[in-house]
């Protein structure tokens, strides 16, 4: 899959773009709008990024787990360099390791939610400028689909492309659709 960014003032043109894509085949899982404006949004009945998920939370919790994993791997180091566990024995040095390995976890998670997500950063201009991106997670064979499309509606700036979310993601979000319209 590949990720199709577009960029637009209008929300009309994007739910006209949003209904024009799943009429023709996309899954609305494969579509979002980043927006500033969170009630537009709404009230057009995009497909919304999830607020967490405009933060870089996950990309800073997995930064400080890497972080967490060298100290912890210091910390133990050392407590082997010195000998001191063979007066104090492994137990401290590990729970000191573990402990160090959550912090930094946890440190990466909070800095990360003070980021916007890494891939939306470079859209932060168009969007302190009241404008929204639609981003469109693409199979190779839904390509000549997203084109036709964004042919139809020239409010529609193109923004480039980038990493999707992965396949099986978007497989069991359609699934669990599926589901949740067939429970009675």
């Amino acid at each position: 899959m590949k990720r199709h960014y577009f960029v637009s003032e209008d929300l009309d043109d994007l739910e006209a773009v949003e209904r024009d894509l799943e009429n023709a085949g996309v899954t609305t899982p494969q579509i979002h709008v980043l927006s500033e404006d969170d009630a537009g949004v709404e009230l057009h009945h995009l497909h919304e990024v999830e607020a967490v998920l405009k933060k870089d939370v996950v990309h800073g919790t997995e930064m400080g787990a890497v972080v967490g994993v060298v100290c912890a791997a210091a910390v133990l180091g050392i407590a082997w360099l010195t000998g001191i566990t063979e007066t104090i024995t492994w137990v401290p040095p590990i729970f000191l390791a573990i402990v160090v390995l959550g912090f930094c976890t946890w440190e990466g998670g909070l800095i990360g939610i003070q980021e916007p997500h890494v891939d939306f950063r470079r859209f932060q201009d168009d969007l302190k400028a009241g404008r929204h991106v639609l981003f469109v997670d693409i199979d190779p064979e839904q390509e000549s689909i997203l084109q036709e499309v964004a042919r139809r509606h020239p409010k529609l700036e193109d923004a480039g492309e980038g990493s999707s979310t992965p396949r099986w993601v978007v497989g069991a979000q359609n699934t669990w659709t599926k589901f949740m319209k067939a429970a009675p």
